[in-house]
């Protein structure tokens, strides 16, 4: 019996003593052996010796001589006379008699003990040149080391385990009970957090039917039906007509006219805001809320809409779209070298005649007109811009052949083929679609937006199918007031697309990237963001540290330029990031008011901050980089006046009319993307 394991039995099968003067074994740290009294008998001669260990005490016995315990740890050469021990275990039937009382059964006595593998517990016998076994090197045997391990994780376990009972014991649910919002309570090495679900979810839950309601995209009353849901926890299904246009049609059935709101519980009609209001306000929504939607929602309600199903609308296909598919056919596209350049993926205009001619059997005029109506509806343009369609050695190429078309992120593998729509009527759905998309999937403020859910939405898979449209419009035909609302909310919806499809820029280079390779096809001719800023909103004025205007001399889009310069319209463009204006789409009809809203609204946030002691005005970056919309320091400080809350005029006021100096410091600009 080892007394260092605290009664666990080793075997420890021969013990040595040499002639060197040193420790037989090591003592237990308390000092006490095996109070179980047990001997050992000298097996290499015929003088009895023995060693007593009996009550705590360990007696080596030599002759008539007794070592005593202290001997027994540091034996004398005369007393350890090369004794050679063999230390012995309990009696076979103490073992047994343990085991039985244990509860654990023992084989047969007559049957084959088993063995251990080889190699498992017996070493090879160590080596002449050996100073000392592993033994002597760490202090303590392997097996020794094991049971120790095993003892220590057995007794965290039992603690663990008394720990826990001790808490049932002492009244565990008064020691920890809940807390209104949330309850903490704190086990070793483990932290549970309980959240209690608010009355509100727990009725949400206990709802089996469903809340429906119509709307339309920038309604004021629906967005308050909207909040009232939310507010209260409900689960709702929002049909917008401006998004499903088909859905409008089942509206009319319903209630017998297409006016927004209109809520249902379950298939039956509930009414609009005002009955909405006229319930809480009552106190009873809630008892109404259970008795309607109590039960499990029946099929004639009012369907949820469903992703990816497009309504189906008549498309008229583009009446050119025969010759066209014939010339995509027939003609030679091949890479050609003009001006010392190699044009890749054109042809010559007189191949196309040729063809026209052969195809529909018509003089050459005609195929020279029909030539020219082709460059119109943007199915083929000159390679350098330089004509609409001249017969001759004049090279032209598709627009599917365009070198940007692979930065075009609304082009699909094919160019819209369908008659063109109006540009107007493509807008104002853009418009309303987006608008949608930012009552279900932006803050209440719209400075912070969920990508993730815009992305996987319905409504962004519709805008995705509609910007395909865009190919060939005619955007000539909109008005100064349709255009500019048309391209503020094009680059919006740009920038939204762009942060999913290509994800957050990050440093100057990604950013420049960002804002110049991102493109669409609109009209028959490319726009990134920076062409849409700098080349229509700021009419073809050089980028920020930029050298070159986004339109060169000849091209057909600085036509589409607003004629004049308004800075007001850096406030209606959002860049994706935390310190650009908020997102918002614009209507041609108000576009003048919403822009100057867009503006106070931006500065009331923190674009602009007055400090009197300082006598310093804190401007946004924005006016930095674009300081020559905006004019000179005194200048730039009278137009902000305009757009001012009253405290900030004030303050502004007071520093221009006194005279003194003013000093005017930009912010940091914070890059991060706004959700």
């Amino acid at each position: 019996m080892d007394p260092s394991n605290n009664g666990i039995e080793i075997n420890l099968g021969e013990v040595t003593i040499s002639k060197a003067t040193g420790k037989l074994n090591e003592s237990p740290e308390n000092g006490n052996l095996s109070e179980t009294p047990r001997e050992c008998e000298k097996t290499n001669g015929d003088d009895g010796a023995k060693v007593i260990i009996e009550n705590g005490q360990a007696y080596l016995e030599s002759g008539d001589h007794v070592v005593s315990p202290s001997e027994f740890q540091t034996a004398s050469p005369e007393k350890s006379d090369h004794v050679k021990l063999a230390v012995t275990s309990k009696t076979e039937v103490e073992a047994e008699a343990e085991a039985e009382a244990a509860g654990i059964l023992q084989p047969h006595a007559k049957l084959p003990k088993p063995e251990a593998p080889p190699g498992l517990h017996n070493s090879p016998p160590p080596s002449q040149n050996d100073d000392a076994s592993d033994d002597q090197k760490f202090g303590a045997s392997m097996p020794a080391i094991g049971k120790l391990i095993r003892e220590r994780s057995n007794n965290f376990s039992a603690a663990f385990l008394k720990k826990l009972s001790s808490l049932k014991e002492n009244n565990f649910a008064e020691e920890f009970s809940p807390k209104p919002d949330v309850t903490e309570f704190h086990l070793s090495g483990l932290k549970v957090t309980v959240t209690l679900k608010s009355q509100s979810e727990q009725q949400t839950q206990a709802l089996k039917g469903r809340i429906s309601f119509f709307s339309r995209s920038n309604c004021r009353d629906c967005t308050a039906v909207r909040t009232f849901f939310r507010e209260k926890g409900l689960r709702f299904v929002e049909i917008n007509i401006d998004v499903y246009p088909q859905r409008e049609k089942e509206l009319v059935e319903r209630t017998g006219n297409s006016s927004v709101p209109q809520i249902f519980f379950n298939e039956k009609l509930f009414g609009g805001l005002v009955a909405l209001n006229s319930l809480r306000n009552s106190g009873g929504f809630d008892q109404r809320l259970k008795e309607m939607i109590g039960s499990k929602c029946p099929d004639d309600a009012p369907a949820s809409p469903v992703y990816g199903f497009d309504d189906l609308e008549d498309e008229l296909m583009d009446q050119m779209i025969g010759i066209v598919r014939v010339l995509r056919l027939r003609l030679p596209i091949q890479d050609r070298l003009m001006k010392l350049k190699i044009v890749k993926n054109c042809f010559a205009g007189s191949e196309l005649v040729e063809v026209l001619i052969q195809q529909l059997d018509c003089g050459r005029r005609q195929a020279v007109e029909i030539g020219r109506q082709l460059a119109r509806r943007h199915f083929i343009h000159h390679v350098f811009g330089e004509n609409e369609f001249e017969d001759g050695n004049h090279f032209y190429r598709f627009l599917e052949h365009e070198p940007f078309i692979s930065k075009c992120f609304n082009f699909r593998g094919t160019i819209n083929d369908a008659e063109p729509k109006p540009a107007a009527k493509v807008g104002q759905r853009l418009t309303k679609i987006m608008s949608a998309i930012l009552e279900s999937y932006a803050s209440d403020d719209r400075r912070l937006l969920d990508y993730i859910g815009i992305s996987n939405s319905e409504e962004f898979r519709r805008y995705i199918n509609l910007v395909q449209e865009l190919h060939r419009v005619n955007l000539f035909e909109l008005s100064p007031d349709e255009r500019l609302a048309f391209f503020l909310n094009l680059y919006n919806a740009m920038v939204i697309h762009a942060v999913i499809r290509v994800g957050r820029p990050q440093g100057v280079i990604e950013r420049r990237s960002f804002s110049n390779d991102f493109q669409y096809i609109v009209g028959g001719y490319s726009y990134s963001l920076s062409t849409i800023e700098n080349g229509i909103l700021r009419n073809n004025r050089r980028p920020p540290y930029s050298l070159v205007k986004p339109f060169g001399t000849g091209d057909i889009r600085t036509e589409l330029a607003c004629a004049k310069l308004n800075p007001i319209v850096h406030f209606g463009l959002c860049n994706g990031t935390r310190s650009s204006p908020t997102v918002r789409f614009f209507s041609p009809q108000g576009i003048e008011a919403e822009l100057r809203c867009a503006a106070r609204e931006f500065f009331k946030s923190g674009g602009m901050e007055v400090n009197l002691e300082k006598r310093t005005v804190y401007l946004t970056q924005i006016i930095k980089w674009f300081n020559n919309d905006f004019g000179q320091d005194k200048e730039i400080l009278k137009w902000i006046l305009n757009y001012l809350d009253p405290t900030r005029a004030g303050l502004l006021t007071h520093l221009l009319g006194d005279g003194g100096p003013i000093n005017i410091s930009y912010q940091n600009y914070d890059w991060s993307m706004n959700y």
